[in-house]
């Protein structure tokens, strides 16, 4: 049999979340809950899942593959209408890609009940897992979501209110998280003090939704009311929005937005810290040319998140853009070669270069990172083989070096060619006629944002945090079965 092939190099996105409450809309929660997953989709594309709830009752249905492939007109009319709903796209970066780590999560002990969806990674969780089995709590699955599920239960037990509980939960928890949950009659959505990843919420007819990006808020109709601070934890019932600040968190912890967010993780056109994503990457780009100019004739971006980059370079150095590289948007990061000869053609599935712009020109092609460099190789062969004269490859971000503990599925360093190689043996490996990146510098000033909330660790090695963790950290031993199963309560 032969292997599947990985055509994508690029670093694994975090998950997606969605929820929203409205009792106005009471009966297409679970649709509208759909097309925030549908836009999120780029966020995680191994599991999708949402739940309903009335306040008491809580349907679910989760499992792999895409949020098209999960649900349909007649699974979605089988979650009963509720004013409560909550769904989840997932890469996994803790646990397996296995269905029983697809979220939302449902955590349970006694009476007391949560749904969750998480976005990040926790560097504590399995120190967290020994505390909390240690006080009887079960998991079914090795993802750390259950953790913080798990952590809220335990406060909930003690008679706090839900925003103490989440409150003093977060004590515990340490490391990345932006969570939507729905405790009883409550939607709740907090964010870690340091603001690792996104979180915001909107305004639609009758109440609030909470999603990852703005985008999730643009498909469904909310209009954007503000993100969700770093340490907040937002409680949304009949009364409208309730905020806490968590008490009691360690000291010294900065705020550290990941500065991928704003290079390739988020979509375009949604806007975090005040700035449409896609103006800071065609800053990038801008900035990019000012660093690293090339005699050039035509600017090429590898799409489709090379194209903002590519268009402030172009726009600043004066060299015409082109789309000289045509992408198949129906061919997944993964898929199988029908024989082994085909290997080689497997960039090609993918992206296929256009001789019309490229044979006999010089060619600056525009790329948002290199992780492994395989790909780039082969994509400096396609051009070359188009007939380019020259191949300036130009990378809008700064080289990988380091791994991400926060929510990335970033390889370890020694898979990593920028934290092994200098950037002349880089493009004597990919084989380009000239190869640069964007400064640290130059990145963060095209973000607006201040470089000391930024967090910017697999580039400068800098970490906010000093707890580290591995995806399979949880699934080094095997853990009982959960005692409340997916599906419903």
């Amino acid at each position: 049999m032969i292997e599947p092939v990985n055509i994508d190099e690029k670093p694994k996105e975090a998950c997606g979340v969605f929820g929203i409450r409205s009792r106005e809309l009471a009966g297409e929660l679970a649709q509208r809950t759909y097309f925030g997953l549908y836009a999120l989709q780029h966020r995680g594309q191994e599991a999708a899942g949402i739940a309903v709830s009335d306040g008491e009752r809580t349907l679910a249905m989760r499992d792999s593959g895409l949020v098209s492939h999960v649900f349909d007109e007649r699974r979605l009319a089988s979650l009963e209408s509720g004013h409560l709903a909550l769904g989840h796209v997932r890469y996994s970066t803790t646990g397996s890609a296995s269905w029983e780590n697809s979220q939302p999560e449902f955590l349970g002990r006694g009476e007391t009940n949560v749904v969750l969806a998480h976005n990040g990674n926790l560097v504590n969780a399995p120190e967290l897992r020994e505390e909390l089995v240690a006080e009887g709590f079960e998991f079914n699955s090795t993802s750390d979501t259950a953790l913080i599920g798990a952590s809220v239960v335990r406060e909930l037990d003690k008679g706090a209110s839900v925003g103490e509980a989440v409150g003093a939960a977060m004590r515990g928890l340490a490391g990345a998280y932006s969570v939507g949950m729905v405790i009883g009659d409550k939607l709740v959505a907090f964010r870690d003090p340091h603001g690792f990843r996104p979180l915001c919420i909107g305004v639609v007819e009758g109440g609030y939704a909470v999603s990852s990006e703005t985008c999730g808020l643009d498909i469904t109709g909310a209009e954007f009311l503000r993100e969700v601070e770093p340490g907040e934890v937002v409680v949304i019932g009949d009364g409208g929005i309730e905020s806490y600040r968590a008490e009691g968190l360690p000291e010294g912890q900065r705020q550290a937005l990941c500065v991928f967010e704003y290079v390739y993780f988020a979509r375009p056109d949604s806007h975090i810290g005040g700035q449409e994503v896609a103006g800071s990457r065609e800053r990038m780009g801008g900035i990019l040319a000012e660093e690293a100019p090339a005699e050039a004739d035509v600017v090429i971006p590898v799409p489709d998140s090379g194209i903002p980059a590519a268009t402030g370079y172009s726009r600043r150095s004066g060299i015409p853009f082109a789309e000289g590289l045509i992408k198949n948007r129906y061919v997944g990061r993964t898929f199988i070669q029908p024989t082994e000869g085909m290997r080689q053609l497997g960039l090609r599935l993918k992206l296929n270069p256009l001789p019309s712009v490229i044979e006999g020109q010089r060619v600056v092609v525009i790329d948002d990172s290199i992780v492994r460099g395989n790909t780039s190789r082969k994509l400096v062969e396609l051009l070359f083989e188009a007939g380019a004269r020259e191949v300036h490859f130009r990378v809008s971000s700064p080289p990988v070096s380091g791994p991400c503990y926060y929510g990335i599925d970033m390889d370890t360093p020694d898979q990593l060619v920028g934290a092994n190689y200098t950037v002349e043996e880089i493009r004597e490996q990919i084989g380009a006629t000239s190869l640069s990146y964007l400064s640290t510098e130059g990145m963060v000033a095209a973000t607006r944002q201040r470089k000391g909330s930024l967090c910017r660790a697999c580039f400068d090695g800098e970490y906010p945090t000093t707890g580290t963790s591995t995806k399979f950290s949880l699934e080094a031993k095997p853990y009982a079965a959960s005692a409340r199963a997916p599906g419903g309560k």
